[in-house]
């Protein structure tokens, strides 16, 4: 048997992990063979023919290098994308989360009674077609709230106003209109946010905890957001900044997006049995995996969260003649920041503070040399602006670009 032998210095493995050789290793390594190949003495230098031959070689060595290290790596949760992230949440019992649609709520206007049924559609003015996500009753009023999700996937802005027509007509549902922007769908989970979640995932498999309740919520279809909170003590709360009313011993859960019957199974599968729940939102679970007919129910409860504007105001310094188009750019930079499209910052969600602090760099990052942020505020009526607002527990923060302000100064 043949024993072959290079001067390319091999991949190591110990304690630490994975070590490859630098590439310039590798070709002083080939030059070394090169020149033990034809009896010593070749030319060492990189323009010649079997300099050409060691470059190109050190090149494919490389890169099968960088393919092994890679592999590598896919076994820690921090680097796993793909595939293998796949299966590592899997050990978690874990799936990535699907694409989901924007969520809007239509103002539905017709005959009382009228029972507008799950799946009915509307379309908004630039041509999306929206579907009614649970069965929603006209009362006598005449009007009534109910979510529509967009069935088109991805991170679609649906406009103030924009859902206003009837796609398939329903007897006795005359008109909708959307009065606040709809929450943005999102795509396919990304590998951060599905790290992110698996890191939360013991707080998922545990029980009686907010974590446990929160954590199953936002993996429920059609679910963009939720909060989850519980009064431990003997008395009515009134929490947040919209002063909710919390009663004594209970669990607060407030949800946006998702089916009335995915949501209220989710709660029913992490909640803490027999404590108090809070909201105007209520559906009957039965339990027919442990029980036979007749199964015991149980009344789920939760608050539908209501979407609610959040206005910017902006000024960048003119002196520093900023691209044209500039105004259109910041504006994008805060939806896309807002939203969570921004690596390394949180979307605004229900019951978040809004900094604009953390506004400042994504928005300089557009054009560090020529971009100068003068003031930066937010506000929820659009006409009083801080530094920061804070959501309420059953508020759901929306933006789009109308109520974003802009002013070269």
């Amino acid at each position: 048997m043949t024993t072959l032998n290079t001067a390319v210095p091999d991949v190591t493995i110990t304690e630490n992990g994975l070590s490859v050789p630098d590439v310039a290793d590798i070709l002083s390594g080939r030059l070394t063979d090169m020149t033990t190949a034809l009896g010593g003495g070749a030319s060492q230098s990189l323009s010649s023919p079997q300099g050409q031959i060691a470059q190109s070689d050190t090149e494919i060595i490389a890169q099968e290098y960088d393919k092994l290290l890679c592999l590598f790596n896919q076994v820690n949760p921090d680097y796993a994308t793909g595939r293998f992230q796949d299966g590592i949440g899997r050990i978690y019992f874990m799936d990535r989360i699907s694409a989901q649609g924007t969520v809007t709520t239509g103002t539905c206007i017709g005959q009382a009674g009228t029972v507008i049924p799950a799946g009915s559609t509307a379309i908004t003015t630039d041509g999306y077609i929206y579907q009614a996500i649970d069965n929603i009753t006209i009362p006598a009023g005449g009007s009534v709230d109910g979510a529509f999700v967009n069935t088109t996937t991805g991170p679609i802005p649906c406009a103030a106003g924009s859902l206003n027509q009837i796609y398939r007509a329903v007897p006795g549902w005359d008109a909708i209109t959307n009065a606040s922007p709809g929450v943005v769908g999102v795509d396919v989970e990304s590998r951060i946010a599905f790290e992110t979640r698996r890191q939360q995932s013991v707080a998922r498999n545990s029980r009686n905890q907010d974590a446990s309740v929160l954590s199953a919520l936002l993996a429920t279809n059609g679910v963009l957001d939720a909060y989850v909170w519980s009064n431990r003590t003997a008395a009515t709360v009134n929490k947040g900044t919209t002063s909710f009313p919390v009663l004594a011993h209970s669990i607060f859960i407030s949800v946006y997006g998702g089916a009335d019957a995915d949501v209220a199974e989710s709660i029913f599968s992490t909640y803490n049995p027999g404590a108090n729940l809070n909201g105007s939102t209520h559906y009957t679970v039965y339990d027919n995996v442990n029980y036979s007919p007749p199964y015991p129910s149980y009344d789920m409860q939760w608050q539908k969260a209501t979407p609610t504007r959040v206005y910017f105001k902006v000024q960048i310094d003119s002196s520093l003649n900023p691209p044209s188009d500039i105004t259109t750019q910041v504006k994008n930079m805060i939806i896309s920041v807002f939203n969570g499209e921004h690596e390394g910052i949180g979307k605004a969600r229900i019951g978040s503070t809004i900094n604009a602090g953390k506004y400042y760099a994504p928005i300089i990052s557009i054009s560090p040399d020529t971009v100068g942020v003068l003031l930066l505020q937010v506000s929820l009526n659009g006409t009083t602006f801080t530094p920061s607002v804070t959501m309420g527990i059953d508020q759901v923060p929306t933006i789009q670009a109308s109520d974003i302000t802009v002013t070269l100064v």
